[in-house]
Parts: structure tokens; C-alpha cells; sequence
């Protein structure tokens, strides 16, 4: 396994004097960040987005999972249950860490990608376009690229949407929004595998596959 230069918890200015928590690892020689965005309901410890991360992280790609919502927006939320689904509340709090990102002194000048699952993938694309020149990839797993809505035809960078073949709903969504982004896309469908990818095997398919899009991409965008 790679070997981490650093790896630490952190809190992301947004504003107000309002913080969300983060988890930032960088590998020596890192070329390229990859911010995560967790779905509905979930948070930087996801296991399968964690485990996402440590595959990049052998990639020589730093990572930053983040908490979208400040700990006092989770409290209410575990109530109301309604700020996850605030795709632009979200899409704002990733276009923050972005900002952080760019002047972090250990990450300052790495291209930038994000990884959004469920609905985090909307929130990832829009932030994408709303952060235009400093994102240079987006990687769905399981998302919702569709609720990005009217977003999705200003979508300028490459996007690899990543869905369960016995995920059929997800798919139909994915294939429609694949449809209305002008930007390079791909839709890779992995075989036996349900909306979470839970399945033997497939999680794994999932980060070789997100690995090798990413290496791609960033090494293109830091070459240029």
C-alpha cells in the first residue's frame, strides 16, 4: 500500500464562522485531489467511499472526504431528514472545500476531481460547473447525476457515471442525464451488482475503474 505523507482530520470554512469536518490524506507525490461527496443520509465514514478513497490514495492521489453538513444541520436533519436532499446547499459546500482546497499548503495547486455518490453525484456536478477551470473530472458511483437538473447542459468536464447492473432505475436516470452533458461521458455498468454494491467483487471494480479515470485525467490536466 502506498504510504501517506499525511492523514488527518480537519474543519473546511464555509462561512459565517461555520465548519464542516473533513478527513485529508495525501500520498508522497501526489498528482491530482479527489473530494468526495457521500449521498443521502451518509458521511465522510462511509465504508464504501472510504474504501474508494485508500485505492486513489495507492494512485498516488490525495483524498478529502467531507461532511456536507455542519454538525448542527446533521442534528436537525436527523429529524427533518430534508437538507440532504438540498442538492444546491450541497453543491455550495463542495464549491467551498474547493476553495480550501486550492490554498491548502498541502494540496494547493493539485488538479482537482470529485467523486459524488447518490445524490452527492448531483451536487458534484454542479459544483464542477460552478467551479469551472479548477475541477477537471467527475466520477459517479450509484448517482443521481439527474437531479442536477438544468446543470447538466453546462457540464464542461469529463464524467464517468458508474452504476449496478441490477440497479435498472439508476441506470434509466444515468442513461437521461448522460444524454444532456455536452462534456466528454461514460457509463460503465458493472456486472452483478446492486445500487450500493454490495456484492463480492464489485466495490472493488468500482475504484480500479474510478483509479484509472482519475490517473488519466489529472495526469492530463497537470501536464497541461
Amino acid at each position: 500500500m502506498r504510504r501517506l505523507e499525511t492523514t488527518r482530520a480537519l474543519s473546511i470554512p464555509i462561512g459565517g464562522h461555520r465548519v464542516i469536518n473533513g478527513d485529508l490524506s495525501v500520498p508522497f507525490q501526489a498528482h491530482g485531489i479527489v473530494i468526495f461527496a457521500h449521498g443521502s443520509g451518509s458521511s465522510r465514514n462511509s465504508p464504501r467511499n472510504q474504501y474508494v478513497a485508500g485505492v486513489l490514495n495507492e494512485g498516488y492521489l490525495a483524498t478529502l472526504l467531507i461532511d456536507l453538513l455542519t454538525a448542527q444541520e446533521e442534528d436537525i436533519d436527523l429529524v427533518t431528514s430534508h437538507l440532504r436532499f438540498d442538492i444546491p446547499l450541497l453543491a455550495d459546500r463542495l464549491v467551498s472545500a474547493t476553495e480550501w482546497a486550492t490554498s491548502h499548503h498541502e494540496v494547493a495547486g493539485l488538479p482537482i476531481a470529485y467523486f459524488g455518490a447518490s445524490t452527492g453525484a448531483a451536487a458534484a456536478l454542479i459544483a464542477a460547473v460552478k467551479s469551472e477551470g479548477y475541477v477537471k473530472t467527475v466520477v459517479s458511483r450509484g448517482g443521481r447525476p439527474d437531479l442536477a437538473g438544468k446543470w447538466l447542459a453546462k457540464v464542461a468536464t469529463p464524467t464517468l457515471l458508474i452504476v449496478g447492473a441490477h440497479d435498472e432505475v439508476v441506470i434509466d436516470m444515468n442513461l437521461t442525464a448522460a444524454a444532456k452533458i455536452p462534456a466528454e461521458t461514460r457509463i460503465e455498468i458493472i456486472p452483478g451488482a446492486t445500487h450500493l454494491f454490495e456484492e463480492q467483487g464489485t466495490l472493488e471494480q468500482v475504484a480500479a475503474i474510478s483509479r484509472y479515470w482519475f490517473e488519466e485525467k489529472l495526469k492530463t490536466a497537470e501536464a497541461a
